[in-house]
């Protein structure tokens, strides 16, 4: 059986910067109030007009990515799109992206597991890898929340936390200790409405969406139980963490860096209390982009290894949960 490893990352976020002051403007909100319970200063939003989208935001990342693997586009044998935005109901955005990469034809498969969506996605690359089915996949995490968010006060615990971007990884084949060394999965089915979107659907289309009363039932915006989720996340974290690392006969010392999905940031501090880990060993970037879902592992990812801090040989922890509710780890030597 083979290995997998990452070869390759890039990450793309819009230009146009959108602050907490910019959001007190036109919703009943601060910066205090944003920074004190999600840790955000500022996030990017697709402008109109600048020609992103969500499959065109990833193509921007996987671009940097293919280059950094030092590969072909053509020698991708397989494209794992994550992302709970795409850019149609129906298509998926990785035919989107295969044909705007110019690749003539290869298998694309879309991931719809919101928030773990990419760690999901790494899992199903790893597989195809490990069975020597496909030797370089592409795995693309990109979110366009802006595009449906209530940007209204009646929206604001949720509108205020999300923003548009994109990150990339190239799967190779390893030929050497850099490897993933496991991947966990789970989710949890019973909570499924506390972090959705329940429409537009199939079970409540357009139709009945117009005749109800949008004051009283705004059933085409997210929802969160902000409260049930943090407390849910907070066990599932540190479950799925520990499971990964059991599974590799590791201890938390052995953690050169944890990159906990972008959620909270005060979620990612109660992490990093329980493991006992400096700051230098955790990284966070909510600060800047808010919560990009799917994109958000890829793109931190991405800038701790431009900035140097992901260094070959070392244990780094990627880790998730969210919507589904779903959760899950991988462990990977770098």
């Amino acid at each position: 059986m083979y290995s997998s490893k990452i070869k390759g990352l890039g990450k793309y976020v819009p230009e146009n910067i959108v602050t907490n002051k910019d959001l007190s403007e036109i919703m009943d909100t601060s910066d205090e109030w944003i920074q004190e319970r999600t840790g955000i200063k500022e996030r990017r939003h697709i402008k109109k007009g600048d020609g992103n989208s969500c499959a065109k935001m990833g193509v921007k990342a996987a671009k940097i990515a293919i280059e950094r693997a030092e590969i072909d586009k053509d020698d991708i044998d397989l494209i794992v799109f994550a992302t709970l935005s795409p850019d149609y109901y129906f298509p998926g955005s990785g035919v989107i992206v295969q044909d705007v990469l110019g690749i003539e034809t290869c298998p694309a498969i879309d991931v719809r597991n919101q928030c773990s969506g990419f760690i999901y996605a790494i899992s199903v690359a790893d597989q195809f890898i490990k069975t020597g089915m496909y030797k370089n996949v592409l795995v693309i995490g990109s979110e366009n929340h802006s595009g449906g968010l209530d940007m209204t006060t009646r929206g604001r615990n949720v509108s205020v936390i999300f923003g548009d971007g994109a990150g990339a990884a190239v799967l190779s084949r390893s030929e050497d200790d850099s490897k993933i060394l496991s991947t966990h999965l789970h989710s949890q089915g019973q909570y499924s409405k506390e972090l959705s979107l329940i429409g537009p659907s199939t079970q409540h289309w357009v139709p009945e969406i117009i005749a109800e009363n949008p004051q009283e039932n705004i059933p085409y915006y997210p929802y969160m139980d902000g409260q049930l989720v943090f407390k849910h996340a907070v066990v599932r974290f540190s479950e799925v963490i520990n499971e990964g690392l059991d599974a590799n006969d590791l201890k938390k010392e052995d953690i050169n860096l944890l990159i906990p999905h972008q959620a909270n940031l005060r979620i990612s501090q109660f992490i990093q209390k329980k493991f006992q880990l400096s700051d230098d060993r955790v990284y966070n970037n909510i600060q800047r982009y808010g919560n990009t879902t799917a994109a958000s592992i890829p793109i931190a990812l991405t800038e701790a290894w431009e900035e140097g801090k992901v260094k070959k040989g070392d244990v780094i922890v990627l880790a998730a949960f969210g919507s589904g509710f779903t959760w899950g780890s991988c462990i990977l030597k770098w």
